[in-house]
């Protein structure tokens, strides 16, 4: 059997980026550079139940789902509605009732709370379902400002932040994106 050297080239490429990962996998967990998922962020709420946190938190990833963007960051987005349930009532409960009729549908359907059902299809059905009520909606609409305003998240999606103090960006690589 005939290889063309377009194939070979393919070959060569996925093992040279292959090995290259193996030697990440094998050297990373050695330094102490990866963390447990469960320590992937350590955000602590103070007004917000540990269930609600975390709900909200597994919520904010299956709204705006980023593989490179850490839990953190969607934590750190939801810790917005730590400090205003104190002042709101309203919102309290309706961040309170909403997670309880999430995870008891999801408990209904998998047999687990929304935050612990493995699966992201299956909590996206969820979602889905809930898609045109008030706590979803406002939940959603929070995070486009929460998630997607924060600086520190930019450079994961290879935005620069605003140009025009610095003369634009014509001059300033406009084209170089490399992730669309």
């Amino acid at each position: 059997m005939s290889v063309t050297s377009k194939e070979q080239l393919g070959r060569r490429a996925f093992l040279k980026g292959s090995g290259l990962a193996a030697v990440g996998v094998a050297v990373l967990p050695a330094v102490g550079l990866m963390a447990p998922a469960e320590q992937a962020y350590a955000q602590k709420f103070e007004r917000l139940s540990e269930s609600v946190g975390k709900t909200l938190v597994k919520m904010a990833r299956d709204i705006f789902p980023h593989d490179k963007v850490p839990d953190k960051f969607y934590a750190a987005a939801i810790a917005s509605y730590d400090q205003k349930v104190a002042q709101d009532a309203q919102l309290k409960s309706m961040l309170d009732s909403g997670v309880a009729q999430l995870n008891a549908e999801a408990i209904r359907r998998y047999g687990k709370a929304y935050a612990d059902v493995p699966g992201e299809g299956e909590r996206v059905v969820l979602l889905y379902e809930i898609e045109q009520s008030a706590f979803f909606q406002k939940v959603r609409g929070d995070l486009i400002f929460g998630l997607y305003n924060n600086k520190e998240v930019w450079p994961l999606f290879g935005y620069e932040g605003s140009s025009w103090e610095k003369g634009g960006y014509l001059e300033r690589g406009f084209n170089d994106i490399d992730w669309l």
